[in-house]
């Protein structure tokens, strides 16, 4: 029986081809999966001569991959995903899965889908875990490094091997203390350019949706307080004359007693639930998007 160059390659080695093309080093890939470099080393030559190309050259501290290996990586993720809903069994129960869904969001989706999202899924699929990860401008690094599952918030994330699905429309409001003098009546545009603001830039990666619109009518805002995150508002507002033009939806999920206010003009957020053909047939993973799905929907009847 003839032997064909191809037949010592796996699932494991392609999942190794695609961890080291995505993390661009082979230290790195071997500490992600907890072995030697040596192992990784071993597995990338077995390819290179499976493929008859070097797939990977050095370049600085790592390494970039050749044509031919972005080309095979592109079809080592659709392929790994196929296998892997294969292998997922045809008919799925929650209260008897097993598994983890490991979720990349930002602070709002966290308060404000999240925590309804957990209580349902520890009720119907109590084996089931659920891991939180923090996006912070970098949820398409998570999942196409397959450190998550689904990415769930206003980003957008392109390509053969991932899926989209809309799940809510959001809209920034404005919060402030209720001795704020703008909290007294209708906030015009001018009055809002005059505010002291606050910025939150999930540490640095992302610029808020509406600055984009207002330097589109020529107002550049100077931010008196720029944020890492969502998470303190409630304690950095109080007391001050500060405004912060937030989600509606994790307005109202605040507690601190901050006043909300309509903005002069309307920008709304796509929440987007992104994730790839690895969990694209796993029966778990299938139930949780319809979850998410569903709490999304519920929590947009509410806010009506």
């Amino acid at each position: 029986m003839t032997i064909n160059s191809i037949d010592p390659v796996d699932i494991g080695a392609l999942r190794t081809l695609v961890l080291v093309y995505d993390l661009r080093s082979f230290s790195a890939a071997a500490e992600r999966l907890n072995v030697n470099q040596s192992t990784i080393s071993y597995t990338v030559e077995r390819l290179r001569s499976a493929f008859q190309d070097p797939l990977f050259v050095r370049q600085g501290n790592g390494v970039t991959a050749t044509e031919r290996c972005a080309g095979l990586v592109h079809w080592a993720r659709e392929t790994i995903g196929q296998i892997e809903g294969l292998a997922s069994p045809a008919e799925f129960d929650p209260s008897v899965a097993k598994g983890t869904v490991t979720i990349s969001c930002n602070h709002h989706e966290r308060q404000t889908l999240i925590p309804q999202f957990s209580a349902t899924m520890r009720a119907t699929a109590p084996h089931a875990r659920l891991v939180l990860l923090d996006a912070a401008g970098h949820g398409n690094v998570h999942l196409k490094q397959n450190q998550c599952d689904i990415v769930l918030g206003p980003v957008g994330i392109v390509g053969d091997n991932f899926y989209r699905r809309h799940v809510l429309t959001d809209h920034y409001a404005c919060v402030m203390d209720p001795a704020n003098p703008l909290a007294r009546g209708r906030i015009t545009l001018s009055a809002y350019r005059k505010a002291e603001h606050v910025f939150v830039t999930h540490n640095g990666e992302w610029q808020p949706l509406y600055i984009d619109v207002l330097k589109a009518k020529g107002i550049v805002l100077e931010p008196a307080v720029t944020l890492p995150s969502h998470d303190c508002l409630e304690r950095i507002i109080p007391g001050t004359n500060l405004i912060a033009a937030i989600p509606h939806h994790l307005a109202r999920a605040m507690q601190g007693g901050l006043h909300i206010a309509s903005l002069p003009f309307h920008v709304p957020i796509s929440i987007d639930m992104y994730w790839s053909a690895r969990t694209a047939k796993s029966g778990l993973h299938k139930w949780a998007r319809g979850l998410l799905a569903e709490v999304a929907r519920e929590s947009a009847i509410a806010a009506k």
